[in-house]
This record gives C-alpha cells, structure tokens and sequence, in this order.
C-alpha cells in the first residue's frame, strides 16, 4: 500500500468560468514567518503595487504582522495567479529598496463560491488583529482597506 504524501505546494492556477463571477481568497504569509509587514512603508507599497499590477483587482485586504489576505478577481484571463503574485511582489521589494525576500515563495488561494463564502470569509480575516490582541476593535487596525469593489 502506497503511503500518501501531502502536498508541499498550493495548487496552481484558478478556474474561471467565463461569464460568472471569479473572486479569490489569497494569504501570502511574510518570509519565515517574521513580523515584518504590519508597518506604513509596507502598506503603502503593497497598495501601490497592487494597483500597478493591473491584471488582477484586490478587494478587501488585511495586512497582518506575518501574513496578508487579500481578495481579489481576475481582470485578465491570461496572467495566471502565481505570475500575478511574483510581479507585486517584486515590485514591493522596488519600492522598499530591499534585496531581502519579505514574503514566502507561494500563496495560498481559494476560489469562492458564492457570496455567503465571502462574507464569512471577511467577518473572520477582519477580526483577525482582535484575536492576535493587536487592537480591541477591527476598525483600529491601520493596515486593512479596499482597492476595489468586487462584484458577485
């Protein structure tokens, strides 16, 4: 009997079914886990990239310490996902002027299903400074936002 061996990497890609609404629920956890992101120069950066890197449109985001979730829908067809992601990444490095990696080789990605997915899914990432004791309230947190309305 064969032994199963988990995965070590997300699955690639996202299926798109033309004519329906694609939205994405993405984490990109920060290099080693390090608390590195939650800070102005890294917001402003990630903001400014994610609105250079144009094939894809983030929604509602939240910038933890070690991680980010994000969601986001695909404006083109052609720029998969992972490309997507490398290209903002890079671009944050540009702009923070750094050749240290701030964030892990992969994302993890799911696509939702339906609105009530999404819902849930941003009620828990919003509280997500709350549980980890950063503020008593999720509208303190400074690094959270939306770029852009993603519509079911």
């Amino acid at each position: 009997m064969r032994e199963q061996i988990g995965r070590q990497h997300p699955a690639e890609g996202v299926y798109i079914l033309r004519g329906l609404p694609t939205i994405v629920f993405l984490t990109v956890c920060s290099w080693k886990r390090r608390p590195a992101l939650a800070n102005p120069n890294v917001h402003e950066a990630l903001v400014e990239s994610w609105r250079e890197a144009d094939a894809w449109s983030v929604g509602f985001y939240m910038i933890m310490p070690d991680h980010v979730h994000l969601f986001c829908a695909p404006n083109d067809e052609n720029c998969a996902i992972e490309r997507w992601i490398t290209f903002w990444k890079r671009r944050v490095r540009h702009r923070l002027k750094t050749d240290m990696p701030l964030f892990q080789a992969h994302g993890f990605h799911h696509r939702l299903r339906r609105n009530e997915s999404f819902s849930d899914k941003w009620a828990y990432v919003r509280l997500n400074p709350v549980r980890a004791g950063l503020v008593a309230e999720a509208d303190q947190w400074p690094y959270q936002g939306v770029l852009n309305q993603l519509r079911w």
